[in-house]
């Protein structure tokens, strides 16, 4: 990874995640992005340009390629979407917002040391988490990321006491533990159990997107909310105690043994 300060351009997550949008219409139609550029009369470059996040399109192009692709209004609907979170997003230069991230990454990596991964969670164990209807139709809006194709992979550590740990009822509970052991046997999905133990800068939950770019976003979760950070020497620490915990932990058929264990012992 090239170290901060270095010439490489900075890729934007909500033009990568229209330019996302963009692709897979344009796959779907079976079309190559020369072939597309010739029919919107523009270089081939720039349709690869706009599909990396590396160049902000306009409006008139998105309707253009959305007619062409016959896509019926996805990418004008994508492009007033990318323009809405530019309207309302204002953060410093070195901060970007990372579920736009996660939205745009073909690999995401989890570790969580006290409530099941918010992707993972079922609406019923959200909605005891989460303060209002506003922040649980968001979390199940995010959850739109499992039925993508192609879906990124995702590898999640839970530590052994959210198994333990009751949010709610003890239905939300056993409901919940069910759900992950679903999970845990799609492709692409894999889901380990950190058993109680001391790992080495392990000290708080954190998600790593990798972009299809290969850039990383990192989002560690602190006392006061959390930190995204694209600082080289971060993702480095963060992706080795990541490494770490993925070697250590149960392997995930063990894992989906011990969920098991524990719903018909605790939740059941």
């Amino acid at each position: 990874m090239p170290p901060s300060g270095s010439g490489r351009p900075k890729i934007d997550p909500e033009l990568v995640g229209f330019g996302t949008v963009v692709k897979r219409c344009r796959e779907a139609a079976g079309l190559k992005q020369g072939q597309l550029a010739d029919l919107v009369n523009v270089a081939r470059s720039y349709v690869s340009h706009v599909e990396c996040g590396r160049t902000k399109c306009r409006r008139d192009f998105a309707e253009r390629v959305d007619h062409v692709l016959n896509a019926s209004g996805k990418i004008v609907e994508a492009w007033d979407d990318l323009l809405e979170q530019i309207k309302q997003v204002r953060y410093p230069t070195h901060f970007v917002a990372f579920p736009k991230a996660e939205a745009s990454a073909d690999q995401i990596r989890v570790y969580e040391t006290h409530l099941v991964y918010g992707l993972f969670q079922t609406e019923a164990y959200a909605r005891v988490v989460l303060i209002d209807d506003e922040a649980l139709a968001t979390r199940m809006g995010r959850q739109k990321l499992l039925c993508r194709q192609p879906r990124p992979m995702i590898s999640v550590v839970l530590e052994e006491s959210i198994l333990y740990r009751q949010i709610g009822s003890k239905e939300i509970m056993r409901e919940q533990l069910k759900y992950l052991i679903e999970l845990s046997l799609q492709e692409g999905i894999f889901i380990q159990i950190a058993m109680t133990a001391h790992f080495r800068d392990a000290r708080a939950s954190f998600c790593i997107a990798t972009l299809p770019d290969r850039s990383e976003v990192a989002y560690i979760v602190k006392a006061t909310g959390g930190e995204i950070t694209r600082d080289p020497s971060d993702l480095t620490r963060i992706s080795t105690v990541m490494h770490t915990l993925n070697a250590k932990a149960l392997n995930t058929a063990d894992s989906r043994t011990l969920i098991r264990k524990v719903i018909a012992e605790k939740w059941s």
